[in-house]
């Protein structure tokens, strides 16, 4: 059946590879209102990745409640996508997902799976993150290396196209147990999975190792878990033994030191990433020396990603980054060719080329403004052509959706603050509309963009502006920013930015200021608990998902999972965890709360939310009344990997509680007579006591 579901709805172009190209067109506003059960669907196709030869593209399909991972064969003209796992079947050992694929060649595409387990040798709950491979001859899979494997064997370090080999840093447990969690790296055959040599044995003082475009290991990382420190080391080739060149102590959590990101085919020279300078740049730098040289690419009021490898893995064809948006940046003069065109015909940053082949002969296309779900293409350079691959959204295909726009506010400190700002289509020109703040989880390091997100769309579909606020501490606007977040910590001066994003779109006349909620996934969570908790009648009401509501709690359950130096990422603003915990200060006034958390969450433990509700609970605070409550029972942590259900549960409460205490649309706004029919999966949603 699950086949069947794809083959139905996947549309794929004719054109692929040999047809008439399909015409690109610009997308027009979607007329009538769009359903919760459209809006919460899953992507029918998403990360697309081009085989190095150009024959084949593997994907994520989504359909129903369920993922699946497959496989489309651009060499048979008209063929469907192969489908190779379903997204079920990991689950059923647990919270385990695909996290991503890569291409060995035209035959071989490895899948990386990962899962936070218990595993009684270790006495703790353990990330395991393991390898297998698809044979697209055979249809077959199989594991790769797993044997005497402890918990990560998915670091692939180079990859031997020609030999069907990769070079895999992995954890083994030998016998001893001082190096169970130390990396080894092995040449491993993709065709068996089975080891064929090891190269570099394990070393108490590192976590991991690189190496170069030749596969030789020449660097080697590790931090302490308690002090904090970081080292590198490094050797120059394949001959010598290594040697320390860094030490340092993040203690700001922003990145500090050297990041090496290409080995260059100079002797001990290499691509970096350094934010040195106050905002991260990308540099040339010997890393014998560890010696930053000239800089190559930077962005002014903003911190580049990365840079963009050749194929060799010896030099780099451009960058990555992001203002308002994701962009790219090439340096290779035929990619930058292709991107000016893309920009010139589809608009600066509507074009994204996601994937290619070995040679940039044939690309794969992302195509979409900030109010559209997206489309992928095949663009075939020498021929020009253009050929739709398919819609990320059947139903939705190219249409344009609730406006969005990156805008700039002053916190009330002066401090100055991007936000992301997504207005309802159907209430354009309408003053004072209802507001909800839609908080980024993270919190340090993160950010939002001006793309389209489902649960922006969502909300904004109801009649809600939605605004995203990308408070001090978030990831992307130099080390300063992120500080500002450190120093003025969790529920504090954090907290006031997403005040003060309401209080600026009400001098505009955007929103109502009185019509105010938040929502927010894990940081986010945090931030609307906090929000109902500390000021319970600045918000109507608030939607906390998988959220951190007892620091302390979090921070015991930090030192096994981090360390003791990594469980300081929490709130070092703060005068005291407690005072910032709301699950320690139940009593008093609140704002309503929905609280929804998964089960399976591996990153923030369902304690988190229990303790919360018990602890309402026996501050005299009703559920139905003062608070509602939805577990999960199959639900992660991060959103990409929610089914189809777990969002419609997600939103749709969400949508609920919102239309409870702070309506979309009341007798006072101009365009009340003209407001849409409910929703039916919105007006009839229950919570479950």
């Amino acid at each position: 059946m699950f086949k069947k579901i794809f083959v139905a709805a996947l549309l794929v172009s004719a054109a692929l590879p040999g047809g008439v190209a399909a015409q690109v067109t610009p997308g027009k506003p979607v007329a009538e209102k769009v359903g919760l059960d459209t809006l919460a669907s899953l992507p029918l196709m998403s990360d697309l990745q081009m085989s190095p030869g150009g024959t084949k593209i593997a994907m994520t399909l989504g359909a129903g409640n369920e993922f699946g991972y497959a496989v489309l064969d651009l060499s048979k003209p008209g063929s469907k996508p192969q489908i190779f796992a379903r997204a079920s079947t990991f689950k059923e050992a647990g919270q385990r997902d695909v996290t991503s694929y890569r291409w060995v060649d035209d035959r071989y595409l490895i899948v990386e799976l990962a899962s936070r387990e218990f595993v009684a040798a270790f006495g703790q709950r353990v990330d395991i993150q393991r390898l297998a491979a698809y044979d697209t001859d055979t249809g077959k899979t199989h594991p790769l290396a797993w044997d005497q494997a402890t918990a990560d064997a998915s670091n692939i370090l180079h990859i031997d196209k020609e030999k069907k080999r990769i070079l895999l840093g992995r954890q083994i447990d030998d016998g001893n147990t001082e190096r169970r969690f130390s990396y080894q790296v092995d040449w491993v055959d993709v065709a068996t999975g089975k080891v064929l040599e090891n190269v570099q044995r394990t070393n108490p003082i590192v976590d991991g190792w690189a190496a170069d475009g030749k596969g030789v290991v020449r660097m080697g990382f590790g931090s302490d878990r308690d002090s904090g420190e970081q080292r590198y080391l490094y050797r120059s080739n394949a001959g010598e033994n290594f040697r320390t060149v860094q030490k340092v102590v993040d203690k700001n959590f922003t990145g500090a030191g050297i990041q090496p990101l290409v080995f260059l085919n100079e002797p001990d020279m290499a691509i970096v990433s350094s934010n040195h300078e106050g905002y991260r740049a990308i540099y040339k730098a010997n890393l014998a020396t560890m010696e930053i040289g000239e800089k190559l690419f930077s962005i002014p009021g903003y911190d580049v990603g990365t840079a963009i490898p050749n194929e060799d893995r010896d030099g780099i064809v451009g960058y990555a980054y992001a203002t308002d948006r994701i962009r790219r940046k090439f340096t290779d003069e035929r990619l930058a060719t292709v991107q000016k065109f893309l920009a010139e015909d589809f608009g600066e940053g509507n074009a994204v080329i996601v994937s290619s082949d070995d040679g940039d002969k044939r690309l794969i296309v992302s195509m979409a403004s900030p109010e559209q779900v997206g489309s992928y293409y095949l663009y075939d350079v020498e021929s020009g052509k253009f050929s739709l691959i398919g819609h990320a959204s059947d139903a939705l295909g190219d249409g344009k959706l609730n406006p969005v726009k990156a805008i700039r506010y002053k916190a009330s400190d002066g401090l100055e603050i991007e936000a992301i700002l997504t207005t309802p289509r159907l209430r354009a020109g309408q003053k004072n509309l209802p507001v909800v703040v839609l908080t980024h989880g993270g919190p340090y390091g993160v950010r939002d963009y001006a793309s389209y997100d489902q649960w922006a769309q969502a909300i904004a579909e109801q009649g809600y502006v939605v605004v995203q606020p990308n408070y001090r501490g978030s990831g992307g606007y130099g080390i300063e920013f992120q500080k500002a977040g450190r120093k003025d910590g969790f529920g504090t001066r954090m907290q006031d930015d997403l005040n003060d994003v309401v209080d600026h779109l009400a001098g505009q006349g955007i929103v109502d200021p009185k019509r105010a909620c938040m929502m927010g996934w894990s940081y986010g969570g945090y931030a609307s608990a906090r929000a109902a908790q500390r000021d319970p009648t600045r918000w109507r009401c608030t939607i906390a998902g998988a959220g951190v509501y007892d620091l302390p709690m979090m921070r015991d359950f930090d030192q096994g999972l981090l360390g003791s130096f990594g469980a300081n990422y929490l709130a070092e603003g703060a005068s005291s965890l407690s005072d910032v915990s709301p699950a320690r200060n139940t009593d008093g006034k609140w704002a309503p709360i929905l609280i929804v958390h998964g089960v399976r969450d591996p990153r923030v433990p369902i304690a988190q939310a229990r303790t919360l509700v018990s602890r309402l609970k026996g501050s005299g605070k009703q559920q139905g009344t003062d608070f509602e409550y939805i577990e999960q029972p199959k639900n992660g942590h991060y959103g990409i990997y929610f089914t189809k259900e777990e969002r419609i549960e997600w939103l749709g409460g969400a949508a609920n509680w919102l239309a409870r205490f702070n309506p979309a649309y009341v007798p006072s706004d101009a365009d009340y007579a003209k407001k849409p029919a409910a929703d039916p999966l919105i007006a009839n949603f229950k919570f479950a006591h």
